[in-house]
């Protein structure tokens, strides 16, 4: 099974968005899927204030697990996972127009009026479906290009 067949099983049995990209790479990563979904639990739909898509949370988790700073003096490291979430916000927004939760669903979910209108027109099963497709697409170019590096 692909990590995008993984991430939109994860998210077809109405796991989170962020919690479906991070678990679908829980094993590369060193996580159980359990772990994994505890962690991005608390990040879905801009965590929560339709912020940042929780996608794109899940994938850079992702990013950050492979290639983020895990010692104070290593700043080679940490500019390379700033540049890897550069790239990911720059082509997830190319391909989609943003990466805000809010202006992806056109509402304002963070207000009870507006998780309402999300949840009455199926945006958070249709078009979070197709946002957690698009950063696993957009992860999977990046981990490509960095295994080629």
């Amino acid at each position: 099974m692909t990590h995008k067949e993984k991430a939109l099983a994860f998210f077809s049995d109405k796991f989170h968005c962020s919690q479906s990209v991070l678990a679908a790479y829980a094993d590369e990563i060193g996580l159980t899927e359990a772990q994994a979904l505890r962690i991005a639990c608390c990040f879905n739909a801009g965590m929560r204030r339709g912020a940042v898509c929780g996608a794109c949370s899940g994938a850079l988790m992702v990013l950050g697990a492979l290639y983020g700073q895990a010692d104070q003096h290593d700043l080679v490291s940490r500019a390379h996972a700033n540049e890897l979430t550069d790239r990911f916000f720059s082509r997830f927004r190319e391909l989609n127009g943003t990466y805000i939760c809010n202006e992806i669903l056109g509402c304002d979910i963070s207000t009870p009026e507006g998780a309402a209108y999300a949840k009455s027109q199926g945006l958070f099963t249709t078009t979070c479906r197709d946002m957690v497709a698009l950063a696993v697409d957009v992860l999977e170019d990046i981990l490509e290009s960095e295994a080629g590096a």
